[in-house]
C-alpha cells in the first residue's frame, strides 16, 4: 500500500513512528526524514511568529499543490494533528479526488475551540480516528469516527506503582520561546523555595539554552518521562506534558502565563471551563480534576508553593490509575487496523 502521509510537528512524527510497526506500507509526503524520504525537509516547516508565518504563506501553499499532485500516486491518505495545514489539504486532495480515501489520526479539538471544524472534517475526512473517549460525541451521527486509544500509552513505557514523595522536583517551562520566556522568572522563585533538586525539563531538540536565563540552580535534562518517572512532583506549562505527568502519576500544577489579549480572546470562544486535558478527561469521565490549574496572575509564587506543599501523593496515584484506565489503551495498533480495514 502507498500511504500519502502528512506529519507536521514533531509530535505527530513521533506517533507516526509507533504507527509504522504495526503497518506496512509506503510513505509518500510530509514527515520526518528518519521515517523515510518526505517531500520536504520538516525542519523549513518550523514557524517562530505572525510574522514569519505570513512569510512562510506562499511555501505552504506550494507544498499543499505537492501535496495533491502527490495524492494521485497513492492508495490512500492519512493526516496527522496539524489542522490549519492539514483541513485545507483535506478539502483539496477530497475535490481533486472525491474516491480517495482519507483518514485524520489525532483531531482538531474542535468540541473545545471553532466547533465549524467538525463540519470541514465530516464533509472532506472519510475516517476520523479519535484519541479522546468523549469526542465522537460532537460528530454527527452516522458518520465514521472512532476511538482508536491514546498514543501516550504507547510511548509511556513506566508508570508509578507507588507514590515518590522523597523525588527531586521536575519544573517544565514548555517548548515555545514565549512560553519559557514568560515562566523561567516565576519558577526561578519557586525554586529557591523548595530544598529538593530541582530537574529542569529541555526538549531534547534544543541546543541552546541561553532562552532558560539563570539555571543555575537547576539540573538540566531531557527526558521528559524519566525526569517525570523520579520526580515527586512537577510544575508543568500548559500542553501534552501536563497529561503525561498525569498518565506516569506524578502530582503536578499546571501553569501559564499567555498575552492578556490572547487570552481574553481564547476565553470568548472556549467550550471548556478546564485548561488542563488530564483535568477534561477525569471530568468526561465522571471525576474530580487530578491537578491544579494556575493561569495569568493566579500564575504566581504563592499559588505554586501552596499546591507543592499541600498535595496528596496517594491520591494523586489513584486518580492517575483512573485516566490510564479511562483511556484504555494505545493508539497505533488500532490506526493501523482502521487504514488496513
Amino acid at each position: 500500500m502507498r500511504l500519502l502521509v502528512s506529519a507536521l510537528e514533531r509530535s505527530a512524527n513521533l506517533h507516526l513512528s509507533h504507527l509504522l510497526p504495526h503497518i506496512d506500507a509506503e510513505l509518500l509526503g510530509i514527515f520526518d526524514a528518519s521515517l523515510g524520504d518526505p517531500l520536504v525537509d520538516l525542519q523549513s516547516l518550523s514557524v517562530m511568529g505572525f510574522v514569519d508565518a505570513l512569510g512562510k504563506i506562499p511555501f505552504f501553499l506550494r507544498l499543499k499543490s505537492q501535496m495533491v499532485e502527490l495524492a494521485a500516486q497513492v492508495d490512500k491518505v492519512l493526516l496527522i494533528d496539524g489542522s490549519g495545514f492539514n483541513l485545507p489539504l483535506a478539502k483539496a486532495v477530497k475535490k481533486r479526488y472525491p474516491d480517495k480515501e482519507i483518514f485524520y489520526y489525532i483531531l482538531p479539538q474542535a468540541w473545545a475551540w471553532r466547533r465549524g471544524r467538525i463540519k470541514k472534517i465530516e464533509r472532506y475526512v472519510d475516517h476520523a480516528l479519535s484519541i479522546l473517549p468523549f469526542e465522537s460525541r460532537f460528530y454527527s451521527q452516522g458518520y465514521d469516527i472512532r476511538y482508536v486509544g491514546h498514543p501516550l500509552l504507547d510511548e509511556i513505557t513506566r508508570f508509578k506503582s507507588v507514590p515518590a514523595p522523597e523525588g527531586p522536583v521536575a519544573f517544565l517551562p514548555g517548548s515555545r520561546r514565549r512560553e519559557i520566556a514568560s515562566l523561567m522568572p516565576l519558577f526561578r522563585r519557586v525554586r529557591q523555595k523548595i530544598d529538593k533538586e530541582a530537574l529542569l525539563v529541555v526538549p531534547s531538540h534544543f541546543t541552546d539554552l541561553s532562552l532558560y536565563g539563570d539555571i543555575g540552580g537547576f539540573k538540566v535534562v531531557y527526558d521528559t518521562h524519566e525526569a517525570l518517572l523520579q520526580s515527586s512532583f512537577a510544575f508543568v506549562c500548559s500542553g501534552t506534558a501536563t497529561l503525561e505527568s498525569a498518565l506516569i502519576g506524578t502530582p503536578l500544577a499546571l501553569v501559564y502565563k499567555a498575552n492578556p489579549i490572547d487570552y481574553h480572546i481564547a476565553k470568548l470562544f472556549a467550550h471548556i471551563d478546564k485548561v488542563g486535558l488530564a483535568n477534561i478527561l477525569m471530568q468526561e469521565a465522571g471525576y474530580e480534576a487530578i491537578h491544579p490549574e494556575f493561569l495569568q496572575k493566579e500564575a504566581n509564587a504563592y499559588n505554586l508553593l501552596q499546591a507543592y506543599h499541600t498535595y496528596d501523593p496517594q491520591k494523586f496515584l489513584e486518580r492517575s490509575k483512573k485516566l490510564r484506565a479511562y483511556l484504555q489503551h494505545g493508539s497505533a495498533k488500532k490506526v493501523a487496523e482502521a487504514i488496513d480495514g
